[in-house]
C-alpha cells in the first residue's frame, strides 16, 4: 500500500512538473505569436563574396575556395549593439541569427568544430557579443541553426544544392554532433527564444524529434519551428505570406531585399511592400522575420537601415494595431485584412478601388459601439442593416499605405469565427 500511495504521488509531481513546462513553453509561444515582428540575419564569411549563403557553394564559388572564405573574415566594423537598436528602432522585438548555414561555418566559440568564427582573422564570437547586446537592451534572441550540414563528412549529402551524395557518411554520428553543438548554443547563450532549425534532408520526423527532445532538456520552454523534419511548435511560409491560419502559430520569413546574405546593389523593398506584408502576416495571424544581410564589414547596408526605422516610425503610430493582435475576425482578401484585440477590431484598407470609401460587411453577431479612424480623422458614419453593417467616411481620410478603421463592438471579439468579407467598394 505504501509502495502504491509513494507511486501515485510521484505520479501527480511528474504530472505536475509536465503541466508546468507546458504552460511555460505556451506562455513563451504567445510572447512570441503577441511581439509579431522579429529580424532576421544571414551572415558569414560569404558576405565577401556578395552570393547566397550555403547555396552558392559549389555553384557560383568552387567548394575549396568557399571554404577558406573565413581566412579572410574581418568584419571590423560589426557592433551588436547597433544591430539590436536597429531591431529596436525598427518596432521589432526579437531577433533570429544565423549560428551556423548549410555550409557548416559556426559563428560561434564552438568547441566540436575548427571551422569557426575564432579561427578567422576576426577571432571574436559575434553570437556572444549579439546575445550582451540583447540582453542589455531587453531584445529576445534565437538562432536559426541548419539541420543539414554540406560541410560536415558525416552528413550523407553535399554541395551544391545538397545533390551530391557521399561514398561514406554516418548520419547517426552527425546527428549527435547536431545535438552537441545545439545543446552548447542554449548553455552558452541561452536561455532562448527560439531555435530556428533548416532543411532537414535526410532527417525524417523521428530524428529530427529526437533533437528537438535533447535542447528541451536544456531549456524545457524552447519553441522549436517545423524544420528539424519534425512538426515542431510552429509553420515558416518562406518568401511568401501565409495564409490564414489561427489553429497553428505561422511565421513568414522573407527578405527585405532579395537575397539572403549580402549582395551587392540588391533591390530593396519598397516601404508599402514591407509594411503590407507585416500587415497582411498579422491578419492571417502570422508573424514576420525580416530578413537582413549585413556586409562583409559588419555593418547593414544604409538603404535597409532606413527602410527598417522606417517601418518602426509607422509602428510607433499603429502598432497597437499589429502588437498581442490575433487575426480576424475577417479572412484576408484582396482589400486587405482584419485584425482583432479584446472588443477592438482593426480594419487595414491596403488596397483600394475606384469610388467612394463605403465598406459593407456581415454582422457578427456583437452590437457594434463606435467606428472610428485613427489620428483623429474625418468622421466615420455607421449604418446598421438587417444582417450588415456600412462604414462611410470621406475619400480624404484614404492613407497611401493602410487605412485603418477601429471598430469597437459591445463584448469581447476574440472568440468570434472568422468569417470571409469581400464587399468593399
Amino acid at each position: 500500500m505504501k509502495r502504491l500511495i509513494l507511486l501515485i504521488t510521484c505520479l501527480m509531481i511528474l504530472s505536475s512538473a509536465f503541466c508546468e513546462m507546458n504552460s511555460s513553453k505556451q506562455d513563451k509561444i504567445k510572447w512570441w505569436m503577441d511581439a509579431r515582428f522579429g529580424m532576421f540575419i544571414h551572415w558569414g564569411p560569404v558576405s565577401l563574396k556578395g552570393t547566397e549563403i550555403g547555396w552558392s557553394r559549389g555553384q557560383e564559388i568552387p567548394i575549396a575556395e568557399y571554404d577558406t572564405l573565413y581566412k579572410q573574415f574581418n568584419p571590423v566594423n560589426f557592433n551588436a549593439d547597433e544591430w539590436v537598436k536597429l531591431a529596436k528602432d525598427a518596432g521589432m522585438k526579437y531577433i533570429v541569427f544565423t549560428s551556423k548555414h548549410h555550409d557548416g561555418f559556426c559563428m560561434w566559440n564552438t568547441k566540436f568544430s575548427d571551422f569557426n568564427i575564432m579561427h578567422s582573422p576576426f577571432k571574436r564570437d559575434v553570437m556572444q557579443e549579439l546575445a550582451d547586446a540583447c540582453r542589455k537592451q531587453g531584445m529576445a534572441l534565437g538562432f536559426y541553426h541548419s539541420t543539414c550540414d554540406w560541410h560536415h563528412p558525416d552528413f550523407p549529402v553535399t554541395s551544391p544544392g545538397g545533390r551530391v551524395r557521399r561514398e561514406t557518411s554516418n548520419l547517426d554520428r552527425y546527428t549527435e554532433y547536431l545535438k552537441n553543438e545545439s545543446v552548447e548554443i542554449l548553455k552558452n547563450y541561452g536561455p532562448l527564444l527560439v531555435m530556428w532549425y533548416d532543411v532537414p534532408m535526410e532527417f525524417d520526423a523521428v530524428r529530427g524529434q529526437g533533437v528537438i527532445d535533447e535542447i528541451r532538456k536544456i531549456q524545457p520552454d524552447i519553441i522549436v519551428n517545423n524544420r528539424t523534419g519534425a512538426p515542431g511548435d510552429f509553420d515558416t511560409p518562406e518568401q511568401e505570406i501565409g495564409g490564414f491560419q489561427n489553429n497553428r502559430p505561422w511565421e513568414t520569413c522573407m527578405t527585405i531585399a532579395n537575397q539572403w546574405a549580402w549582395k551587392p546593389n540588391d533591390e530593396v523593398k519598397s516601404l508599402e511592400q514591407c509594411l503590407h506584408t507585416l500587415i497582411r502576416s498579422a491578419g492571417g495571424d502570422g508573424n514576420l522575420l525580416f530578413n537582413v544581410g549585413p556586409k562583409s564589414d559588419g555593418q547593414i547596408e544604409p538603404l535597409q537601415v532606413t527602410r527598417l526605422k522606417e517601418m518602426g516610425q509607422w509602428l510607433q503610430k499603429y502598432g497597437y494595431s499589429i502588437y498581442k493582435t490575433r487575426g480576424g475576425p475577417f479572412k484576408p482578401e484582396d482589400w486587405g485584412v482584419s485584425t482583432r484585440n479584446g472588443n477592438r477590431i482593426f480594419l487595414h484598407i491596403l488596397k483600394w478601388k475606384s469610388g467612394n470609401p463605403t465598406i459593407m460587411f456581415p454582422a457578427l453577431g456583437l452590437e457594434i459601439t463606435s467606428c472610428i479612424l485613427p489620428d483623429g480623422g474625418a468622421p466615420v458614419k455607421l449604418i446598421k442593416q438587417r444582417g450588415t453593417y456600412t462604414i462611410e467616411f470621406s475619400r480624404e481620410a484614404l492613407r497611401p499605405v493602410d487605412t485603418i478603421i477601429e471598430i469597437h463592438t459591445a463584448k469581447s471579439v476574440m472568440d468570434v469565427q472568422p468569417v470571409n468579407f469581400k464587399a468593399i467598394f
